[in-house]
C-alpha cells in the first residue's frame, strides 16, 4: 500500500483537530469581544465559558485521546510494513467514526448518538490493532 494512502486518513484526522481547535479559538474571543466574559474571570477556572464554548472545548480535547491510538499504529503499521487495504480501509472508517462523533458532539451533543458513534470507533480500532499484533507474531514465527 502507498505512503499517501495510509497517511491520508491521518491527515483528515489531523485536519478535524486544527477545525475544532480555530473554532474554539474563534469562539473564546468573540465571547471575550462581547464583554460576556473578562479575560480576568478565565484565570480562574475554564467552567465559565459559555456551555457552547465547552462543547467545543470537550470535543477538541477529545481528539487527543482514542485517536493517539491510532497514530501510534499507523506509525507502527508503516514501520513494519503491515499497512495493506484492509488497514487503510479500517483507518478510514475510524476517522470517519471520528468525524461523525465530533459532529454530534459540537452541533446536538446527544450523548446516545455521541457514544454510538465512539463505541464504532473504539471497535474499529481495536480490531486494528488485534489484527496488526496477529500480523507481527505471525510473521515472526513464519520467519
Amino acid at each position: 500500500m502507498s505512503i499517501s494512502a495510509v497517511i491520508l486518513p491521518v491527515l483528515v484526522q489531523v485536519g478535524l483537530t486544527l477545525v475544532l481547535l480555530f473554532a474554539l479559538g474563534r469562539s473564546r474571543l468573540a465571547t471575550l469581544k462581547s464583554g460576556e466574559l473578562k479575560v480576568r474571570d478565565i484565570a480562574l477556572g475554564e467552567r465559565v465559558w459559555p456551555k457552547r464554548i465547552l462543547q467545543l472545548q470537550n470535543s477538541y480535547q477529545n481528539q487527543f485521546e482514542l485517536p493517539v491510538l491510532f497514530y501510534a499504529l499507523v506509525a507502527l503499521a508503516l514501520i513494519t510494513r503491515k499497512a495493506d487495504m484492509l488497514f487503510v480501509v479500517m483507518a478510514w472508517m475510524f476517522v470517519a467514526s471520528r468525524l461523525v462523533h465530533a459532529a454530534i458532539h459540537v452541533t446536538s451533543n446527544k450523548v446516545p448518538w455521541r457514544f454510538q458513534a465512539f463505541a464504532v470507533g473504539v471497535l474499529i480500532l481495536a480490531a486494528m490493532w488485534v489484527i496488526f499484533g496477529i500480523r507481527i507474531f505471525s510473521a515472526e514465527a513464519g520467519a
